[in-house]
């Protein structure tokens, strides 16, 4: 039966300053072998997690015409709060609400794009007259996990025999992360094809997941027969491998595929997501391993509907448009009606 590793992160260097041998080995194999794992003792504030969390229970808990005031329909950058259901994962919508953030950015006029996928820099949407702490909260949170995750990504690189500094240059001065504030809702109406989110690969380099107790995140390994339950593990971030990570090591760490069951009627769930990417222009080219790691490479799972794009703008833009069709709809008409066409200027070179 396969399981999700547990690491300490407060053991991922010695007093030496350098990697552990052990964390290092032990992070490869829970991310070759699983794609997932969940991180404890990773530097969180006394009280931060807590803080974070009632923060986002107060934003949800705002009346719907405040958090409609947000609404991603008008950012142009897929930014703002994200209705019940309006979110396709998997061709269907999900059972969740959301407050989809990013870095703070000014928007680039489309007669300066170097690339379409330049859209996706601008402004948040914040509930700042509503819950003016909220802002604050989590782009403090975002900073943290920012440093977690690029200890991570030097952690990754080491343990597969390569520098750990080796990705420093994709994610240098203005790396892409996005975030999500997500509440999960169960209805008396979801039928058999209701979904929390639908099965998916997530398209950045590392996701970095804070869940409540409630349970229903499933994942499922390569190798597994079967759906395996991520269970909640207090205080624990949970990590798994994104597309461009399967890209840049030839699918030796597998961007797993998970789902989040439907809540029961009446119930909700509650989990705060960090996507850790690299900056919008950054290609991520294969990286040299081992003859021993390389055997064990059997290539990145792009499927024809999803192919898997080594710039990360591109990949980014296709996962936003695929999953927000109303805001692309509304904003990028024209580039929505090429996105079908996989040699269109969306994946241009």
């Amino acid at each position: 039966m396969v399981g999700i590793p547990v690491l300490r992160f407060d053991e991922a260097r010695g007093a030496d300053g350098r990697f552990d041998a052990g964390f290092l080995d032990r992070l490869r194999v829970a991310l070759h072998e699983v794609g997932f794992l969940q991180l404890t003792d990773f530097g969180a504030a006394p009280g931060q997690i807590a803080e974070l969390t009632a923060a986002t229970e107060r934003f949800f808990a705002l009346p719907l015409e405040q958090r409609l005031a947000l609404d991603n329909r008008l950012s142009p950058h897929f930014r703002g709060y994200t209705r019940l259901g309006h979110e396709i994962t998997a061709g269907r919508p999900d059972a969740r609400e959301q407050l989809d953030f990013a870095p703070e950015q000014p928007p680039v006029p489309r007669s300066a794009w170097d690339a379409p996928y330049r859209l996706l820099e601008g402004p948040n949407q914040w509930p700042d007259a509503a819950l003016p702490e909220l802002r604050g909260i989590v782009l403090g949170w975002a900073a943290l996990l920012s440093g977690v995750a690029t200890e991570l990504t030097a952690a990754i690189a080491a343990s597969l025999g390569l520098s750990e500094h080796h990705f420093d240059d994709a994610f240098a001065d203005a790396p892409h992360w996005f975030g999500k504030l997500i509440r999960y809702v169960g209805s008396e109406h979801d039928g058999a094809q209701a979904q929390g989110v639908g099965p998916h690969a997530d398209w950045g380099f590392l996701t970095l997941l804070l869940q409540d107790g409630t349970g229903g995140l499933q994942a499922r390994p390569p190798r597994a027969p079967e759906w395996i339950d991520v269970a909640p593990l207090d205080s624990a971030l949970v990590v798994n491998v994104g597309e461009m990570l399967e890209v840049a090591t030839h699918g030796y760490l597998v961007s797993t595929v998970h789902r989040v069951l439907p809540c029961a009627p009446g119930a909700t769930r509650q989990s705060i997501g960090f996507f850790w990417s690299p900056r919008l222009e950054a290609t991520l080219h294969p990286v040299p391993l081992t003859p021993e790691l390389a055997a064990a490479a059997p290539g990145v799972t792009a499927a024809e509907h999803n192919p898997l794009l080594p710039r990360f703008g591109d990949n980014a833009l296709k996962g936003w448009f695929r999953s927000h069709p109303e805001v692309a709809a509304r904003h990028h008409a024209d580039l929505a009606a090429l996105r079908s066409d996989r040699r269109s200027t969306l994946t241009e070179r």
